[in-house]
């Protein structure tokens, strides 16, 4: 294969995981969703790793109205090694019905990627979000800390739906 070529299908298979916004295969996305109980911060408790979050502790995430219709997203994390808080702003629209938890959220530019929420608290205490693929997966807390419990029972519902829970980093928050 010329270096175009693998150039062209890796530049595809990028863009075809980055833009996606559908949930995983096999994957249920929460019904009966209200964006407005939704609203406000978010302590991360746990993550797969990912190259935009590494190395961050302390992350929140904070989701506000915008005019437009869709919810502004600001997440927030400190960075051990640089010993710096790093803060990025970005924006969030339903992928269809909003009473449907699944979103598309973009960070740079004109990409896409999913944000499916799919396990809920009914007070909305915590909830289970996952991207595109099983390589994206956030426990959510409305506190710093989440019960033992809650989270085993989280970690137990992404193992059954074949996300690799062994690899979850578990935020430090204080």
């Amino acid at each position: 294969m010329s270096p175009w070529k693998t150039l062209l299908a890796s530049l595809s298979a990028f863009l075809s995981v980055a833009c996606s916004t559908t949930p995983p295969k096999g994957v249920t996305v929460v019904e009966g969703f209200d964006s407005q109980r939704y609203l406000g911060q978010w302590y991360e408790i746990a993550r797969l790793d990912h190259r935009f979050e590494r190395g961050l502790q302390q992350v929140t995430a904070n989701y506000s109205p915008r005019e437009d219709g869709g919810l502004k997203v600001v997440n927030r994390g400190f960075n051990q090694p640089k010993q710096r808080w790093q803060e990025s702003v970005g924006k969030a629209y339903f992928t269809g019905d909003k009473q449907r938890a699944s979103l598309k959220v973009s960070f740079f530019g004109p990409f896409y990627g999913g944000y499916n929420v799919i396990a809920l608290d009914p007070d909305y205490r915590y909830a289970l979000v996952c991207g595109p693929n099983r390589s994206y997966l956030w426990i959510l807390s409305r506190t710093p800390q989440l019960d033992e419990s809650i989270k085993q029972r989280l970690v137990e519902q992404a193992r059954s739906a074949g996300f690799p829970v062994d690899e979850l980093i578990w935020v430090e928050q204080k």
